[in-house]
Order: structure tokens, then sequence, then C-alpha cells
């Protein structure tokens, strides 16, 4: 019985060791509000930067957007332990007048994983030009 509580108790230590250990992502803002946005301005960008607060170097395995409208773009080494990195978001505003609210999904191997982003606004549609009016 005692060995079987002794090694309970290590098994338990290791378990908080390599918890110690691991990777930590920590983002600054996880929401963009772009607010109004004409739509003849074309697509518009928004950066998220997060900060590698673990003691292991944080590796992004991942980042999906919601749609085909946001295009995501991050840094691909691996960040070590207080190093930096950044999720790139476009919203491509073309065709698509009206609110929006999109979701960018980033895995990780940070002690929590999965870290969900948003980007919102609304698109303010090209104004058409008027006819002139028959005599």
């Amino acid at each position: 019985m005692k060995k079987l509580l002794s090694l309970g108790m290590l098994m338990m230590l290791c378990s908080l060791v390599s918890a110690q250990k691991q990777a930590e992502i920590d983002f600054k803002v996880k929401e963009f509000d772009f607010g109004q946005i004409k739509e003849e301005n074309g697509p518009v960008t928004t950066t998220f930067e997060f900060t590698n607060t673990g003691k292991e170097p944080l590796v992004i395995s991942g980042v999906s957007a919601s749609c085909g409208c946001t295009t995501p773009e991050w840094t691909k080494e691996p960040i070590p332990s207080k190093g930096k990195g950044l999720i790139k978001a476009t919203y491509n505003v073309s065709g698509r007048p009206g609110p929006f609210n999109k979701s960018i999904t980033v895995r990780s191997n940070a002690s929590e994983p999965t870290i969900v982003l948003y980007i919102k606004g609304e698109v303010i549609p090209v104004a058409k030009p008027q006819e002139p009016a028959e005599k």
C-alpha cells in the first residue's frame, strides 16, 4: 500500500513539473472591432500580438478562419519563452455589405491548446450612382 501511495505521489509531482514547463500563449487582445468600413476601401487587416509566457518554446500548429473571406497569417517559427509572435487576419469586404463577426481559431502546443480570436465590423456598400431623371 505504501508503494502504491508513493507511486501516486510521484506521478502527481511529475505532472505538476511538466505542466510548469509547458508553453503558454498570452494575447494582449482577443477581439478587434474594425467599426464601419467602406466597401470601396478594399480588404482590412488587423494583427493580434501574443507572448509565450511559458517555459518551453511555443509552436503554432495551425490557424483557421471561420470562412473563406478571412485570411490568417501567423508566426511559423517556434517562439521562445518570453518571445512574441503575431496572428494577422485579413477580411475581404468586397461584396459583403452589412455587419460581420468572424472567428480565427489558433492551435498550438500551449497549456490551452486552442484559442479563438474574433474580428467584427460593418461594411458600408459602395454608393450606386443615381440615374438621371427622365423629362
